[in-house]
Parts: structure tokens; C-alpha cells; sequence
């Protein structure tokens, strides 16, 4: 019996975590992971409390014709990987790796090509996760070592979006 490799065993729990999003544009589900424990696990949802996109039946940056990676500030949704750095200590991401999957609300289809924003990046630094696993098919995935975002400052591009 073959086993799935860890790395997409931990990719199969993110993209699970994903299903639980409350966005209408795309579901993203992000889980940490340190020494072979999951430390925390977040998708991208309202805030606690506020309605979601998904209970308001529409998307403000939908509405408006707002590409991907841009315009934030008028999006309903905390992040996934927001949500998974919220949910842990400092101490225990330190050295830690991010899984992310993003699916299509409408098929649940895996979305290939997807990264963490600008914002997302530097939350993830900040919180000392050294490398981000990000599922572009089921058995297909690019490694990111957060390390190159810091030699690699996409913030200092002027490029919006990702």
C-alpha cells in the first residue's frame, strides 16, 4: 500500500479547512504545522460576528470588478492565513511551515497559481514561519522559503495583485 506523501497529507487537511470559507470568489484554507503537529488551521471568513459574503449573498469587490490582489480593504474577509496566525502563539510558528489550498466555491476544484498577498507575506514573516507549502493540483505544490520574500520585496515592485 502506497502512502500519500506527508507534505500532501498536510495539503489534504488545508484544502479541507477551506471548504469551511464563507468567500463567494474563492475558498482558501491555511493550517500550520511544526514538528509533525498542526498547530492551527484558518480560512478566509468575516470576522467573528459579521455577517459573511456567503449570508449577504454578494461580494463587494465582486460587485465592483476589483481584480484579485488588489483592494482589500473593501473585502469582508479575514484571510486564511490570518486566521491560522491569530489562532497560535507567536512561539509555537517559529521555524513552522503554512499549508494553503484554494478552491472554487461553485466545483470545489483545486485553484492553481494562488500565493498570500502582500499583507498575508508579511504577517507570515512576522509570525516566523520559515517555508509556505501551496497546493497547485492534487498531487502538484510549490515551496516557498519565506526567506526569499525578504530578498525578493515584491512590496517595493509597485505590481498589485499576484
Amino acid at each position: 500500500m502506497e502512502r500519500v506523501s506527508k507534505i500532501n497529507y498536510y495539503l489534504d487537511i488545508a484544502q479541507t479547512v477551506s471548504e469551511r470559507s464563507t468567500c463567494l470568489r474563492k475558498r482558501y484554507g491555511a493550517i500550520i504545522v511544526k514538528n509533525d503537529t498542526i498547530i492551527s488551521t484558518g480560512y478566509n471568513g468575516a470576522p467573528r460576528g459579521r455577517k459573511n459574503c456567503s449570508d449577504l449573498m454578494r461580494c463587494t469587490r465582486e460587485t465592483l470588478g476589483i481584480p484579485r490582489g488588489e483592494r482589500y480593504e473593501l473585502c469582508r474577509s479575514v484571510h486564511s492565513e490570518a486566521n491560522a496566525i491569530i489562532a497560535a502563539s507567536r512561539e509555537s510558528m517559529l521555524g513552522s511551515s503554512l499549508y494553503m489550498c484554494c478552491t472554487e466555491p461553485g466545483t470545489g476544484e483545486i485553484v492553481a497559481g494562488t500565493n498570500s498577498c502582500m499583507m498575508c507575506k508579511r504577517m507570515i514573516l512576522n509570525a516566523g514561519i520559515s517555508k509556505v507549502y501551496i497546493r497547485d493540483t492534487k498531487l502538484e505544490f510549490r515551496v516557498i522559503n519565506t526567506e526569499d520574500w525578504i530578498t525578493d520585496d515584491d512590496s517595493l515592485s509597485g505590481t498589485f495583485g499576484y
